[in-house]
């Protein structure tokens, strides 16, 4: 078994890397950590069940999780993670790093975007970012994983491979996604209470989303040229979910399109290509890792219409790094990870 510590596990993200790692059969966690409620036990404060509710939250210590564990999820706010990751590496810990922080190849767009120093440059010139199909062979030798966010795994996944085979246009590229309120973390502001969401639709952050810039580094990258897309985001009355509607121009017959990406993802046990014209549901995918991917075309205006649908807490967050973990521990890739919804 392989010794795991979550740093930050009472968030979101953290949470349900709890829930998805307690059936892993490769993996156990040792240690979890959060400052205000060490000592606790999670079967106290979360009501988890078996050996993992035994779990007692400690202070994060460099030097203990060195000595309980193989590989370290890091579940902090972006800028809190490099210090740590930083310490980590130099005790030869391989990490997964679920904030921005090791996102991106241009620190000087992540000090743009998230208004925050990067300390650890050399570090950062080491991550993979972990684009889990994308990107395999590369996160299969990593130690250090810089995690997608939600967003851009959704968008991603279509996106780059028909930008690298040439089978759309690098411009004119749309992005309208719809996440749940889980994507924004646990938070108290009025913003997110039960009464401002329920029953409400609303956009947010149009023309500034902190995601946008991390899409179009990767997607430069995959075209070899600077790649501009729009991107609106919104926030639906839901826990979880993430789908994307994405507007493109084909550059091929849309059937020769859908074949090239269902033969791309044919070895791929976590992304499934629909039928063209079947429409992708958000409870086909809650609870799961998997993406699910359509096709359309409105042939009379000459546009082309993707639908990518995941659970941004599991595709879009912890199942994708754990999906790496495995990965880079040369386990088999669907270990741990659930393909079969929960529809309620």
């Amino acid at each position: 078994m392989i010794n795991l510590a979550i740093i930050g596990a009472t968030g979101y993200t953290g949470l349900e890397l709890i829930r998805l790692l307690s059936t892993h059969p490769y993996a156990q966690i040792t240690y979890i950590t959060s400052r205000d409620l060490a000592g606790k036990k999670l079967k106290d404060l979360y009501g988890f069940s078996g050996k993992v509710g035994e779990l007692t939250f400690s202070a994060p210590d460099v030097e203990e999780i060195a000595q309980v564990a193989q590989a370290v999820f890091l579940c902090v706010p972006s800028g809190n993670a490099q210090e740590l990751a930083y310490k980590l590496y130099q005790k030869g810990l391989k990490i997964i790093d679920l904030s921005a922080d090791f996102r991106f190849s241009n620190l000087a767009t992540y000090e743009r975007v998230y208004k925050l120093p990067h300390t650890c440059p050399e570090l950062a010139s080491r991550a993979v970012y972990g684009l889990s199909e994308i990107f395999t062979e590369q996160i299969r030798s990593a130690s250090i994983i810089g995690n997608p966010g939600c967003y851009p795994t959704s968008a991603l996944l279509p996106l780059i491979p028909l930008l690298k085979e040439n089978l759309i246009d690098k411009e004119n590229i749309i992005i309208d996604a719809k996440s749940g309120t889980s994507g924004a973390g646990r938070k108290s502001e009025n913003y997110y209470s039960f009464c401002e969401v329920n029953e409400d639709f609303k956009a947010y952050k149009i023309a500034e989303h902190r995601h946008t810039p991390e899409m179009e580094e990767k997607l430069s990258l995959i075209a070899k040229e600077p790649v501009k897309i729009v991107f609106t985001p919104h926030l639906l009355p839901i826990n979880r979910g993430i789908l994307s509607t994405i507007y493109v121009k084909y550059r091929a017959k849309i059937e020769d399109v859908h074949n090239y990406l269902k033969e791309f993802y044919r070895e791929k046990p976590f992304v499934e290509i629909l039928p063209l014209m079947k429409y992708p549901r958000l409870a086909e995918v809650r609870g799961t890792n998997m993406c699910k991917i359509s096709l359309f075309e409105d042939k009379e205006r000459n546009q082309g219409i993707i639908i990518s649908v995941i659970d941004n807490l599991v595709k879009g967050a912890s199942g994708q790094a754990i999906q790496n973990f495995n990965l880079m521990f040369e386990l088999p890739e669907e270990a741990g990870l659930p393909k079969e919804p929960f529809f309620t």
